[in-house]
């Protein structure tokens, strides 16, 4: 099937095709007809299938048409819930491309900012709402934000959002909605708990699940290399030596590691830059920007933030550190491989961090690829390390310093 095929504008097909989608992705096929038949839907799908265009593009085909009613009230019709600033901003990227022309407005709600031009643009007209919880119960307390003519309400990600915990907003959200309205559910992962919020939630939905036995997605070749922790800096080097076109994506632990291992590949003439908790909005958006447009092409991410980073073209996912919660391995390898393109992920494990890599193959339900290091090997990669800082104490020492003056600069701007 081609979306030629949908029932939908040719506006809509047109920036469906602008965007280079031909054919619609196993999620897409399965949730487009029966959202623009108005039912509920529960998905559940893996990172990088597709979901975003999955609710978007029957969503803004629903408006589109709704608008045209005689009957048509002015007002925000859909909310798109978002656990962060980042994916909110880059899910309204997606509607914004794909509601080219069709006269459908959306707008991406987040705190941090000045509220005053989000107010503005809500009292111009706004049909879809695409938001963060905090910024909009704000608006709404406030009254500049009526959502009592609601007909859509989608939430995204929903299993990062009730890690974050915002299950009480979900919750307060319907409150404030008209009784019949349609409820899309969109998340990754499914586990007991988020099953039994998720049918709180919706009414009587077509269930959707494209998660097949490995939950990283088939267009990913990962793999793993036994590293000790001291020695990862060197085989950070190696792999952007090795690949110095490709966009690299490294996750890391902690802020502070993120900021050390930037320091390490800047002893060593590589260019890197740092998203993490401690850094400000403006950063964080300036930095996604910079690695989306390859001014920089190596980005080190906490997990915190590891589902605000969709960029196209991610060529490598380096897993410097393991993620304490196994489920995190396949958010983060989620970052390349997305849609129909190939991606690699390669991570580094130290003897201290192989019961969390039995954990991640016990709930990927197989093994990850080692790939085998010989002595020779493992030593040439250091040997011809460009860092020749000898970590003695007082060298650590001088490091901590500095990360923690650091830390103390942003808590002040904060």
């Amino acid at each position: 099937m081609k979306f030629d095929d949908y029932s939908i504008s040719n506006e809509l097909k047109r920036n469906i095709a602008s965007l280079g989608f031909k054919r619609p992705t196993d999620i897409q096929f399965k949730s487009i007809p029966p959202i623009l038949r108005g039912e509920d839907v529960l998905a559940i799908a893996q990172t990088g299938t597709g979901k975003t265009a999955a609710f978007a593009i029957p969503i803004i085909s629903i408006l589109q048409e709704m608008k045209h009613s005689p009957r048509y009230k002015e007002g925000v019709k859909c909310i798109v819930l978002e656990p962060t600033r980042e994916l909110a901003l880059q899910i309204t990227q997606v509607f914004q491309k794909m509601a080219k022309g069709t006269k459908v407005e959306t707008l991406c709600l987040f705190g941090g900012v000045e509220q005053a031009p989000q107010v503005e643009k809500i009292e111009k007209g706004v049909d879809i709402l695409i938001a963060t919880p905090g910024r909009m119960f704000d608006l709404i307390y406030q009254k500049h934000l009526k959502i009592t003519g609601v007909e859509i309400l989608v939430l995204d990600e929903a299993d990062h959002m009730l890690d974050l915990g915002f299950i009480k907003d979900i919750h307060d959200v319907k409150k404030f909605l008209p009784k019949f309205h349609q409820t899309l559910f969109f998340s990754a992962t499914i586990n007991e708990q988020i099953k039994k919020i998720a049918y709180s939630l919706v009414r009587n939905p077509i269930r959707i699940q494209i998660s097949p036995k490995d939950p990283v997605s088939k267009n990913i070749t990962h793999s793993v290399a036994f590293v000790e922790m001291d020695d990862k800096r060197f085989f950070l080097e190696r792999v952007v030596n090795e690949n110095p076109e490709s966009k690299i994506l490294v996750f890391v632990r902690t802020k502070v590691r993120a900021e050390r291992v930037k320091a390490a590949m800047q002893r060593v003439g590589i260019e890197s830059e740092t998203i993490h908790g401690d850094k400000e909005q403006e950063n964080r958006l300036e930095v996604l920007d910079k690695f989306r447009n390859s001014e920089v092409k190596i980005l080190i991410a906490t997990d915190v933030t590891a589902r605000g980073i969709d960029i196209a073209d991610v060529d490598y996912v380096v897993n410097y550190d393991l993620p304490d919660v196994p489920e995190n391995y396949v958010h983060r390898v989620g970052r390349t491989g997305r849609g129909m393109k190939k991606g690699l992920a390669v991570s580094f494990c130290s003897t201290e961090e192989k019961p969390i890599l039995q954990e991640i193959e016990n709930f990927m339900g197989k093994s990850i690829r080692v790939l085998e290091l010989d002595s020779k090997e493992y030593s040439e990669t250091i040997d011809f390390s460009k860092d020749t800082t000898n970590y003695d104490l007082k060298a650590l020492l001088k490091e901590a310093e500095a990360l923690e003056e650091m830390r103390k600069k942003n808590k002040k701007k904060k």
